[in-house]
């Protein structure tokens, strides 16, 4: 058969005869393998490569399959499930659509029927995307020891909705962590349950936490479908200004690749978090350009953004409603703070990643003008504010941009300007520039300019401006500080 596949879908499309594909970009289906022939089962998506594991329980060993399937390259965004109205569950959908994201990862702490909010808000998230393309699927949250017994309960809830992520015909489940549970009882309690009944999760968790990660992974957890890594988005704590690493990913990515199985990498901006007794930060200048290379050059099976709405910890691209967050510490230091900006540079970066772009010189604005974002924090590094932030030596008295310009956008520059003074002027060119200036000024007029040089009528002013979260605990909770 002759596949013909749409790159801006998760899926294949409509397979067609020979001959009759026009120009559309074709792929063969074709099936590969290690070790004895195993039986093939029917599915929504077809699959390009199969292997074959063999899971022990206490009662029984099972012989599973596990098909990769053809089409992935999908970019979710991370969504913490909280309180919400009925009515801003399709303004999210939407936006997000209109953002370039094919879907929500759902994180659930609860399991709970008396938490309506919980079971509410999951559902009018799903109601609200029927009829889409845009697909949800469960992040069980482990970090508050859920029962993995009642796991595929919860989940038969709602995996038959048409709006749930499906591989394989299988629904698609995460975790925010769970590596500390072995693999038999992962299989025992949640895997093979819902195997008998035809509905076997297709199982991408984030076993951060499991104290061998990120070796040998497979091995260990041979009923899984994939691996997901939440720690890889950012560098290790207390290593300075240093480039995030993506060892990990390439450590995972090779084993899933040789295992037949998959792996969704994050992206994310930064990390703060002043909430429930976490205090931290995780670096912010140029992390998201830095990761978006390294996502391009790798080719991941997915991509899973952090996050659209975690205000707590800072790094949402979307929207935060007040019923999500009311009543924490979390608006002493989100309130006012738009990250929308960033979703200029995130579209035609997700859009370059499903069409197989592998440099961010290649990556394209949506029309000819550049498109850009900047973002800083307000105050200095010097305030006169509490120090019990942890990794806040990684902070730095910076103005960051990202600005992605056109294909001929050849003798650029950017200009960056801060209390009125350029700080730094650098050459640009097309596709992603990234860049962190150093050199913050107290000031009002914060801008990023771009054009040609001495020719104010090429130039562009960034207009939007785009904060991060500060990083100094008493600061926050006092407003005191320069």
């Amino acid at each position: 058969m002759i596949g013909v596949y749409d790159y801006s879908r998760p899926v294949a499309g409509t397979c067609v005869p020979p001959g009759q594909a026009g120009t559309a970009t074709t792929a063969q289906l074709v099936s590969r393998g290690t070790g004895t022939a195993t039986a093939t089962s029917t599915a929504s998506t077809s699959s390009v490569s199969t292997t074959s594991a063999t899971t022990t329980t206490s009662q029984t060993t099972t012989r599973t399959t596990t098909s990769v399937p053809s089409a992935t390259k999908a970019v979710f965004a991370h969504y913490m499930v909280g309180s919400m109205r009925a009515d801003q569950a399709p303004i999210d959908i939407r936006d997000a659509i209109n953002a370039g994201f094919d879907g929500f990862v759902l994180n659930t702490h609860t399991l709970e029927s008396t938490d309506q909010w919980n079971l509410n808000a999951i559902q009018w998230l799903l109601d609200a995307a029927r009829g889409t393309n845009f697909k949800l699927f469960l992040s069980f949250d482990m970090s508050w020891g859920l029962d993995t017994k009642r796991l595929g309960a919860f989940l038969t809830r709602f995996s038959t909705h048409e709006a749930y992520y499906k591989l394989n015909g299988r629904p698609f489940v995460s975790t925010f962590w769970g590596g500390n549970i072995p693999n038999s009882q992962w299989n025992a309690d949640f895997i093979q349950p819902l195997a008998a009944s035809n509905s076997r999760p297709f199982f991408v968790p984030d076993f951060d936490d499991w104290s061998g990660w990120p070796n040998n992974f497979f091995q260990n957890f041979p009923s899984v479908d994939g691996a997901f890594s939440w720690e890889a988005a950012w560098p290790a704590p207390g290593t300075g200004q240093v480039p995030v690493s993506d060892a990990v990913d390439r450590n995972v990515l090779a084993q899933a690749q040789a295992a037949g199985k998959v792996y969704m990498m994050p992206l994310s901006p930064f990390q703060f978090k002043w909430f429930g007794g976490d205090r931290w930060y995780r670096i912010g200048e140029i992390n998201l350009g830095q990761r978006m290379q390294q996502i391009l050059n790798l080719q991941p099976h997915f991509v899973e953004m952090l996050t659209w709405n975690d205000a707590g910890e800072g790094h949402y691209v979307g929207n935060v409603w007040p019923e999500q967050i009311a009543g924490t510490e979390i608006p002493s230091y989100s309130d006012g703070f738009d990250h929308k900006a960033w979703l200029q540079v995130l579209t035609p970066f997700m859009q370059a990643y499903r069409n197989g772009v592998t440099d961010i010189a290649q990556i394209r604005p949506p029309g000819n003008a550049p498109v850009g974002a900047m973002w800083y924090r307000t105050l200095l590094t010097s305030a006169s504010c509490s120090s019990a932030i942890a990794n806040r030596e990684q902070a730095q008295d910076a103005i960051n941009y990202a600005v992605i310009l056109p294909a001929g956008a050849n003798g650029y520059t950017i200009d960056v300007i801060s209390n009125n003074q350029v700080i730094g002027s650098y050459p640009a060119g097309p596709g992603l520039n990234y860049r962190m200036v150093v050199g913050l000024r107290a000031g009002q007029n914060q801008q990023l300019v771009w054009g040609w040089p001495r020719d104010p009528a090429t130039e562009s002013v960034l207009k939007v401006i785009l904060f991060e979260p500060m990083n100094l605990e008493e600061c926050l909770i006092l407003g005191s500080g320069s």
